[in-house]
Order: C-alpha cells, then structure tokens, then sequence
C-alpha cells in the first residue's frame, strides 16, 4: 500500500511539473504589481499566466481564467511564502483562516514554489518555533488534499525523511507536504 501512494504521490508531482519551470522571487517592494508577480512566483509558469490573484483582504489584483488563484505572501509571515490554490484549496484556505473545520473530501493541488519561511508540522497556528513543534522551513514545494484522512495512514511524519510527509496529522487541515529541492 506504501509503494502504491508513494508512486501516486510522485506520479502527481511529476505531471504537475511538466507543466513549466518557475521563478524564485525577489520582491523588495509590496505595491500592487509586486504583490501580483510575488503571488505568481508560486505556480509553474504556464498555470500562473490565467490564474486569478488575490490580496489577503479578498481584493482580486487581476483577474484570471483558469480557476486557480494566487497569493502574495500572508501579511502575518515574516520572509516568502506566497502559494498558488484550486478551488479545493480555496475551501481549505477558507476554513483555515476562519479557523473552522475544513470538511474535505475532495483532492486539491496547491502550489508553493517560492517556498516559505518556516511553519510548524504539528500546530497549523504555531507562530515561532517551540522545542516540541517541528518548525520546518521548506524550499520549493507542492501541497495535496486527499479525498480521505484514511490514504494518509503510513505515510510519514517526519519533514525530515527526504520525501513527501503528512502535515497537521489529527487535524481537519492534514495534507501532505512534497518538497521539490532545495531553493
């Protein structure tokens, strides 16, 4: 069963990589036209040209065609991590920053390519890191939703195995993390 997610895992991120190669951001400023191209540098190339971006206030920065939709990094995080959602991942974004429970159900691929400055594997509102939270700073990396927690179970925890891990297990928010390499 192992081999069997491993190899769905890796069949996902190598699909979602052909689609094009990505850029790593340098954004020093945070006008509107920043914001947009630090949203972009989330998603592969070819993706982010018909994808929708959005501020953290709601507010669209330029529409898109394609049903993803982009963000700047969250004001809330020092450093980068702007990230790039369908329209499964908007369903969980939305329960995440209202801090209700994220129903699931549905798989969901989203996009952090830029990578981000640091979050904790085990509390989803962890703000620094602790001695017992597993703070984890990860480089280029693709986010997936499945359709049922129960595909989960045998899959590491454990950001540090190398490979894809479950994050935020026993949470409603529980996905898995799949790094792409280093920055």
């Amino acid at each position: 069963m192992r081999l069997l997610r491993t190899g769905f895992v890796s069949a996902v991120v190598l699909g979602s990589l052909a689609v094009a190669g990505w850029t790593s951001p340098a954004f020093a400023d945070h006008h509107e036209a920043g914001l947009v191209k630090e949203a972009l540098s989330a998603a592969p190339v070819e993706l982010a040209k018909g994808a929708t971006v959005m501020d953290w206030e709601n507010n669209v920065l330029q529409e898109g065609d394609n049903g993803w939709t982009c963000m700047p990094t969250p004001p809330h995080i020092k450093g980068v991590a702007p990230m790039c959602f369908d329209k499964v991942w908007m369903e969980w974004a939305h329960a995440y920053l209202n801090k209700t429970e994220y129903a699931g159900g549905k798989f969901g691929i989203s996009y952090m390519l830029a990578g981000d400055s640091g979050s904790s594997n085990i509390d989803p509102y962890a703000e620094g890191p602790t001695d017992d939270n597993q703070w984890v700073v990860e480089g280029p990396h693709l986010m997936l939703l499945v359709s049922d927690p129960a595909l989960l179970e045998g899959m590491s925890t454990d950001p540090w195995n190398g490979g894809p891990y479950v994050m935020w297990k026993d949470t409603s928010y529980v996905h898995i993390m799949v790094p792409l390499g280093k920055d």
